[in-house]
């Protein structure tokens, strides 16, 4: 596991994401690009767990942190529909996630600890970005387009990100889910 990581300079910038599976992931991709989103190539579509975070390097720690909550984070069913927007705190326009909100919430709580502990500028929202600091004419047209938008799948794992020198977030390890589901009482 580690060895796998060992392109993480001694100073990175991580995030730790879950990755939209295909064919949405393209699909809302493509409408950020069609957007004028200049990051568009640059950031694979994701639901941020922990938002970009400059760490220096402890891979061995940072990794067993990670598998230490996939252990203890069951899978869950997301599902996203509709468009929303932070305007106008943050020109950003992005999918709602209208299914899955409390178990993001807990794999997030549980991956920003130890390692990743920050206090984040603001609280934890999960959404999906179609588009980021535009005018707000394109912001207008990617809330209008994808107000449709609908989707849901199992989510199975979350994926630790480096940004790269060349400024493109790539996945650089894959945590799969295997906490249990706690026991639904009647």
């Amino acid at each position: 596991m580690v060895a796998e990581m060992s392109t993480i300079a001694p100073m990175s910038t991580i995030g730790v994401a879950l990755s939209i599976p295909e064919p949405w992931a393209t699909e809302l991709q493509s409408h950020r690009a069609a957007f004028g989103d200049p990051l568009a190539d640059s950031i694979p579509t994701h639901l941020t767990i922990v938002p970009p975070t400059e760490i220096e390097n402890n891979l061995a720690v940072l990794d067993r942190h990670l598998e230490a909550v996939a252990k203890t984070q069951p899978p869950f069913p997301l599902r996203l529909r509709g468009t929303a927007t932070f305007r106008p705190v943050s020109p950003v326009v992005f999918i709602v996630v209208s299914e899955g909100i409390s178990s993001c919430e807990l794999l997030a709580e549980a991956v920003r600890k130890g390692p990743l502990a920050h206090e984040p500028p603001f609280p934890y929202h999960p959404h999906v970005t179609v588009a980021h600091h535009l005018d707000d004419g394109a912001l207008d047209e990617a809330y209008e387009t994808l107000a449709d938008f609908d989707c849901a799948f199992e989510v199975e794992d979350f994926h630790l990100y480096v940004h790269g020198d060349d400024f493109v977030w790539r996945p650089e390890h894959t945590y799969a889910l295997s906490g249990r589901a706690p026991n639904k009482r009647m």
